[in-house]
């Protein structure tokens, strides 16, 4: 399941981390640990960061200061908005202020037609993510758009509020650490299972200010949709950014949605890795990470027949289109044994599982007809939240989610144990009651 051995490439050619910051800071060439200035492309920013990183804004460079490019700052509320909490909705009402005041276009209120849903995957959707540019956003999942051969990186409030009023951060050059999926992927794999084996084997500490950079024939088969799920997860095992070099497939998504420009970049074949581990996907098989760390992985085999109360579809992990598209065909024509949540990741999402068909029937329809139970695009669960946030955890429920993260009350209740898998595993899993294997139900 681990792959192949680790080795050390020392070559003097620059990885594609290195080189996209190097050309943002005005310079030939960086080299890891290097402190330098960059050029910021985008910030974004949501509801529960936003306010704070807007404060401080306003200390810092007056209550009267401009933002120093209004094009390039998005704003998109997602986390806590379906609520009646009041401090979440004066969050929003910051914003909304915040957007007016300073004419942002890309401000995408919740309760309009604009609303997009999680910022992560509404970044993709929108045209945000190009290859070769530097984004920021105060989030630490910011890492998802690095599938798109771009630098972006989750940073703090003051960080942010510096590039908001300066377009310029502070960056310290990561090391690189490559990832090689070699092979076809099998049908009962998904990029879940990927990521959940890249962390398994480093720890949940093992990329921590590091570059993770996945590479291989399996990566580059996959979908935009899916290498974002890689990328996404680089966090969880400590990475500064997570990234793909770009190729026609993202050419083609970027190209769909935005006109601005962008440089591929691509990594030396002489560049200098701190550390390189090749897999072989044919040999892999279906995992979770068990309670109560992102690291905790095991096989499902090994853990097959652990009894749950809940299972959850969704998040900017899970909640793309071709997430929901996978447990659908597990789904299509059976009921699941335990409560089962599906949540969108956006709107353009939602609307996708409300078109598109599955045996006659929209993805929407097959999902209500399992029994599941469908929310709003939002984040949902996945980072818990005030109390009436949709299928929040509340007790000591097992829960199989294709969230990012299993600590404890990261989902709600602190008593509760969440394991994390792909779709496929989670549908399987719904169907049954238990953790199940893809394997045994796929046809």
């Amino acid at each position: 399941m681990q792959g192949a051995g680790s080795v050390l490439r020392t070559g003097m050619g620059q990885t594609i981390t290195q080189k996209i910051l190097a050309q943002h800071a005005g310079r030939d060439r960086v080299a890891p640990g290097d402190n330098i200035w960059v050029d910021v492309d985008t910030l974004m920013t949501h509801d529960v960061c936003g306010p704070p990183t807007i404060g401080i804004f306003q200390r810092e460079f007056g209550e009267d200061a401009n933002v120093w490019d209004p094009d390039k700052l998005v704003i998109l509320p997602d986390h806590y908005i379906f609520t009646e909490d009041p401090h979440a909705r004066r969050n929003i009402e910051i914003l909304r202020d915040f957007a007016a005041k300073h004419k942002l276009k890309h401000y995408f209120d919740v309760g309009t037609a604009r609303y997009k849903g999680v910022c992560h995957v509404a970044l993709a959707e929108e045209g945000f993510n190009r290859p070769g540019t530097v984004l920021f956003g105060t989030d630490s999942h910011s890492c998802t758009s690095g599938a798109f051969g771009m630098f972006s990186t989750g940073v703090g409030n003051t960080d942010a509020a510096l590039i908001m009023g300066t377009g310029k951060i502070w960056v310290k050059v990561p090391e690189t650490m490559r990832f090689v999926f070699e092979g076809k992927l099998p049908p009962w794999l998904m990029a879940k299972d990927l990521i959940l084996s890249v962390i398994g084997d480093i720890g949940f500490e093992g990329g921590t200010y590091r570059a993770l950079e996945f590479d291989g024939e399996a990566v580059f088969d996959l979908s935009m949709e899916e290498r974002m799920t890689l990328t996404n997860m680089a966090i969880e095992a400590g990475g500064k950014n997570g990234i793909i070099a770009a190729d026609q497939k993202t050419v083609d998504y970027v190209e769909a949605r935005t006109d601005a420009p962008y440089e591929m970049v691509s990594s030396d074949s002489d560049a200098r890795y701190l550390f390189e581990k090749v897999y072989d996907v044919s040999t892999m098989e279906p995992v979770v990470a068990k309670p109560h760390r992102p690291d905790n992985r095991a096989a499902v085999s090994e853990v097959a027949g652990t009894k749950l109360d809940r299972a959850y579809i969704g998040s900017c992990t899970g909640g793309k289109y071709e997430d929901f598209l996978a447990a659908a065909q597990i789904l299509e024509g059976n009921r699941v044994q335990v409560d089962t949540f599906v949540v969108p990741a956006s709107t353009e999402v939602s609307k996708q599982l409300r078109e598109q068909t599955l045996g006659g029937k929209t993805l929407w329809q097959v999902f209500l007809d399992a029994g599941c139970k469908m929310g709003h695009a939002s984040c949902g669960a996945c980072l818990g939240g005030p109390v009436d946030t949709f299928g929040r955890t509340h007790g000591t429920e097992v829960v199989i989610s294709t969230t990012n993260r299993n600590f404890p009350g990261r989902m709600g209740s602190k008593q509760s144990a969440v394991y994390l898998a792909s779709p496929l595993t989670v549908a399987a899993s719904a169907l049954h009651g238990e953790i199940t294997d893809p394997r045994t139900v796929l046809v």
